[in-house]
């Protein structure tokens, strides 16, 4: 089987990397870029302090901080308009995923015009999008390296999957000490993202040994970092292990997919306005139990990562094992146990199963499940 591998060409990681990412923007000799970001970091002033260090190198910048937590068709649109108007050259993301998805529907739109909708699927678009440098301040999503775009379209009430080779960005930027500032709330959710992502990538049926060795080890720093950097949000330590563990997760998932996680999430989001990350956490090991029917084994190696001895296990004792540690860790970081507390209503099963299986078909779950299947996980989950 062939097999691709997609990464931005250029990578920063590390204490105090953002100093070289704008140095990088400067020697690219761009003139004026558009910060899309959100209000949240511009109160707490790490926007302010991009901005300076991009206008001590003559780089000017205007700034959208207009990007909702599941960024909106409007939110790009109304960021584009910005660009255009200011005859913007170059785009920068700050955040989170929220900012980065938004930032790519802004560029790609830049250059190959039309409405964002029209590019929801594969490889819809022609031209490479407008240069994108994403800079992130969390550790979950990876969107700051991946070609996916997740959009919500107000219309539909639906989460819109851009997969496409023109939204990955030019360079990426995993400065720690951007994420301090992050509430225990947010990284518990984002981390519990980036845990399915390395494990939804290494079930895939898409999964390399490329992808596979990432994922698992993206697997592991979760399992040793993530109860710290939630309980200790100054542990410097604790969050650059965690911007590893998400930027692996992201080199798994980009690579080999994701499944009916994601799939189900991006309804719930789309439909009911909720945090991505916690609803990924939620549903993570009511997917894995079905899975398990397919690839226990797989998931036995999950259960390893998470530091479960296995070695006396069958292979479907080893798989419930790594379940029962996914639910352990996400009560450890007080994710809510269950969809009911976040609202979520039976009545809207059918409806929200019809659209995850229409989102699962750009999807590589290693068990094709049918619609009555899925409404019975989304139950399992309540």
């Amino acid at each position: 089987m062939m097999a691709g591998f997609f990464i931005p060409s250029i990578n920063l990681m590390g204490i105090g990397c953002l100093e070289e990412a704008v140095d990088s923007i400067q020697a690219k000799s761009f003139k004026r870029g558009l910060i899309v970001t959100d209000s949240v970091l511009v109160n707490i002033g790490i926007v302010g302090k991009v901005q300076k260090l991009l206008t001590e190198r003559d780089v000017e910048t205007l700034v959208f901080d207009g990007t909702q937590p599941n960024p909106t068709t409007s939110n790009v649109n109304d960021g584009l308009a910005i660009l255009k108007q200011n005859d913007c050259d170059f785009v920068i993301s700050l955040g989170g995923g929220s900012p980065h998805d938004c930032a790519k529907g802004i560029a790609l739109l830049a250059t190959n015009g039309g409405e964002i909708k029209d590019y929801e699927g594969v490889n819809r678009s022609t031209k490479s999008q407008l240069p994108l440098i994403a800079i992130n301040t969390t550790a979950g999503t990876a969107s700051e390296m991946t070609l996916f775009c997740i959009i919500t379209d107000e219309e539909r009430h639906i989460k819109m999957a851009i997969v496409d080779k023109h939204t990955t960005p030019m360079i990426s930027v995993n400065d720690p000490e951007l994420m301090l500032e992050k509430p225990a709330s947010l990284t518990a959710a984002t981390g519990m993202d980036a845990l399915t992502h390395a494990i939804e990538a290494y079930v895939s049926i898409n999964a390399t040994p490329v992808t596979d060795a990432v994922a698992i080890k993206a697997i592991e720093l979760i399992q040793a970092n993530l109860r710290t950097a939630v309980t200790q949000g100054d542990d410097i330590n604790a969050r650059e292990q965690m911007a590893y563990a998400q930027f692996m997760a992201g080199m798994a998932f980009n690579n080999a997919s994701l499944g009916y996680v994601h799939a189900m999430a991006h309804q719930l989001g789309g439909f009911y306005d909720l945090p991505h990350g916690v609803c990924n956490a939620i549903l993570l090991p009511h997917v894995q139990r079905y899975n398990a029917q397919v690839c226990p084994e797989r998931l036995g190696d999950v259960a390893k990562a998470m530091g479960v001895d296995t070695t006396r296990m069958t292979p479907e004792e080893s798989a419930e094992a790594a379940i029962s540690a996914i639910v352990e860790l996400s009560q450890a970081v007080d994710i809510p146990s269950g969809l009911a507390l976040l609202d979520v209503k039976i009545d809207d099963f059918n409806l929200l199963a019809d659209n995850a299986l229409k989102d699962a078909c750009g999807f590589t779950n290693p068990k094709q499940a049918t619609h009555a299947e899925i409404v019975e996980i989304f139950a399992a989950a309540m």
